[in-house]
């Protein structure tokens, strides 16, 4: 939370060379810098292209901490897709996420109103357009306080601690180009 996808500070943001210091890789997609969540990292432009560009169509997967508890209409609005910016999105997955996911309070908290509840959604997107989740619940009458990427692909975020990273062996970067359908 609160870092760039990018390794150069900007406009008061602090990128990701505060926190990696390996050279040569490039964020492969983004996020931006009011969600939290698994970037990958990767010197290879082709699988950055693989995970990036949309006619993959690559499952990425977010947990969604909206304000309301969003209604079987609403749900089946994201799942069908909706104006987002004058254009339709893509269809996606969308669910109640029971019970809400355990997660290391965020600094600063998100904002909370007395008399409204808060509920996480599972949202998986085969697209990625600019503040995509965060709009999507917005047009659907519920806006997003908290948003965490925990999958791209086939990789997860499970078993990571916020601002840790990790390296993948050999034999995950095989099994990723093969869920990817590359090499």
């Amino acid at each position: 939370f609160g870092v760039l996808s990018q390794f150069t500070d900007e406009d008061g943001h602090p990128g990701l060379g505060r926190h990696i210091e390996v050279p040569g890789v490039y964020a492969a997609g983004r996020l931006d810098h009011d969600s939290e969540g698994l970037l990958v990292l990767t010197s290879d432009n082709r699988l950055k292209a693989r995970l990036t560009e949309p006619r993959h169509g690559h499952a990425k997967v977010y947990w969604a901490q909206v304000e309301g508890t969003p209604d079987e209409s609403a749900l089946r609005q994201l799942r069908e897709g909706v104006l987002v910016q004058g254009t339709r999105t893509r269809p996606a997955g969308a669910a109640l996420l029971e019970p809400p996911p355990e997660l290391p309070p965020r600094v600063p908290p998100i904002r909370e109103r007395r008399h409204i509840p808060t509920t996480w959604l599972v949202l998986t997107l085969r697209e990625g357009r600019n503040r995509q989740v965060r709009r999507m619940t917005a047009a659907v009458g519920h806006p997003t306080l908290r948003l965490v990427r925990v999958a791209v692909g086939p990789l997860r975020l499970e078993g990571l601690p916020p601002g840790a990273w990790r390296e993948l062996g050999p034999d995950e970067v095989a099994r990723l180009w093969l869920a990817l359908g590359g090499r």
